[in-house]
This record gives structure tokens, C-alpha cells and sequence, in this order.
């Protein structure tokens, strides 16, 4: 067995370690492989890469794209070779990211909270700004006591202060990192509420824009659902991959690596030799 983790984030998005700390973490740990899949960004990749070498740390480029749906529908990518159209589709996605946080803030106010867009920049530091900035923002000025009361009371779906994703559907998202030459994966297929035939549906539409791979060991499925996920890889001819999808500090139920045999993926695809 090796410890691998396809699933990683950073401070360049909604994580709590720079990118020099998850490569020394990965070391520590002994993870064979790892790439960051920052939402709806590769800023860190460069400087990520270079930490990993430094410590012998096998790395691969990552991303995960946040899609426009009524569920939560993640695709991670993989080994992107032209970063270009990539690019051009993230352009769009932090447009219409930075609306949506501007929606949520005017919300906020609207209900009362000292929350400025100044606030929420300044907790994320310069880097792409998620909803766990606003959490920490209410948690400064103590109108929360944790990121889970954020998400329950204001900016959770279903919350006052929610708002809607906007920007490309999962099946274009699929599509925008084959058009990279990368290797689409679904993320965390739990998230997406669906089971049974409404997944196989989802599925069978993203495998036909191009879907390579499906999640299938990770902190979000264990056990019973685990199978459940390898039987459906295997069902519709994906690849099962693994990912704690860890957050550091702001997700303190997932820890880094996950435990796979050794030939668990078709490593050479991922450009690992």
C-alpha cells in the first residue's frame, strides 16, 4: 500500500497552509503523490511544484472547478499540458466568483453584519476568496463562534445570506480541462445528493463530455459508500481516484493522505513515472 492525495487545498484559495507547508506535511507523511486542486485556480502550482521536488515529494498540476449547479458539483483536474484555455475559463469563473461574493456581502449588511468586501479581502489574504473568508470575517468580529455556525445561520445553502453559483455547467467543465489536455475527475460524488439513478444520470452526461475519473476513496465516503462509488467507477469505465480534499486548519475532520494500493491508477497518465 502507498498513501497518495489527489485532492489538496491551500491558502491561493480556501485552505489554511501555504504551499511550502502542505510539501512538508506531504514529507512528513510519507505521501507518494500529491497534487493541489485549489478552487478555481493553478496560482500556487508553480511554487507548489517547486516545494515538492525540493523534498522529493512527487507532485502533480491540479485544479478543481467549482460548476454552475443546483447541487455541489466539483470537477478536479488533472496534468493540464495547455494551460491556455484553462486560463481563459478561470478568468470567468473568479468574474463571476468575485459577483457572487459582492452578493453575499450586500446580503449580510442587509441583515445587519459589519461585513465589508475590505473585511472578507483582508482574511483571504490577496488569494481567491471563498465563503469560509466570509465565515472567518463574522468569527473576527464575533457575530459567529465557528465556520459551521457561519455556514448554518448566513451563508450555508438554504441560509439568508446564500447565494447561487454562476458560470460554467459541470458537463463545459468536464470539456474545459479535456480542452486543457488534462484529466477530468468528479470530486466528493456524496456532496452532489444524488444516489441511485439520479447519479448513474449524472454520470453517464459528464462521462460523455469527457469524465475520466470519479472520487471514490476520500474523509467524504467510507465503507458501504466507498463500494458503492468503486462499483459505479468501474460501471461507467472511470478511473477511481483518491483525496482527502484537505483544508488544513478550516477542515479539521480531513487529514492529509489516503491509504491505495500500489497500483491503484494508471500512474504514467498522470505523468508520474
Amino acid at each position: 500500500m502507498i498513501r497518495i492525495d489527489l485532492h489538496v487545498h491551500s491558502t491561493f484559495s480556501d485552505g489554511t497552509c501555504s504551499v511550502d507547508e502542505l510539501a512538508r506535511l506531504a514529507a512528513r507523511r510519507g505521501i507518494a503523490l500529491i497534487a493541489l486542486t485549489d478552487h478555481d485556480t493553478t496560482q500556487g502550482a508553480g511554487a507548489f511544484s517547486a516545494a515538492c521536488a525540493k523534498r522529493s515529494v512527487r507532485s502533480v498540476t491540479g485544479v478543481e472547478l467549482s460548476a454552475k449547479s443546483e447541487r455541489t458539483i466539483h470537477i478536479l483536474g488533472y496534468r493540464m499540458l495547455n494551460m491556455r484555455p484553462l486560463e481563459r475559463a478561470l478568468e470567468r469563473i473568479i468574474g463571476c466568483r468575485n459577483e457572487r461574493n459582492r452578493e453575499i456581502c450586500a446580503k449580510l449588511r442587509g441583515m445587519g453584519l459589519d461585513i465589508t468586501m475590505e473585511d472578507v479581502e483582508r482574511e483571504a489574504g490577496g488569494r481567491v476568496i471563498a465563503r469560509p473568508h466570509f465565515a472567518c470575517a463574522m468569527i473576527r468580529k464575533g457575530y459567529v463562534r465557528d465556520q459551521s455556525a457561519a455556514f448554518a445561520r448566513y451563508i450555508g445553502k438554504g441560509a439568508p445570506a446564500y447565494v447561487g453559483r454562476e458560470g460554467y455547467s459541470p458537463p463545459d467543465c468536464v470539456r474545459i480541462i479535456k480542452e486543457a489536455g488534462g484529466l477530468p475527475v468528479l470530486a466528493h460524488p456524496s456532496l452532489t445528493g444524488l444516489e441511485g439513478d439520479g447519479f448513474d444520470r449524472l454520470l453517464c452526461e459528464l462521462k460523455e463530455a469527457g469524465l475520466w475519473g470519479l472520487e471514490c476513496l476520500s474523509p467524504h465516503a467510507r465503507g458501504e459508500d466507498a463500494l458503492a462509488y468503486l462499483r459505479a467507477a468501474d460501471n461507467h469505465g472511470l478511473f477511481p481516484t483518491a483525496g482527502s480534499d484537505f483544508h488544513g486548519a478550516a477542515r479539521p475532520g480531513a487529514d492529509l493522505g489516503v491509504q491505495v494500493p500500489e497500483d491503484f491508477l494508471p500512474w504514467a497518465r498522470l505523468g508520474v513515472q
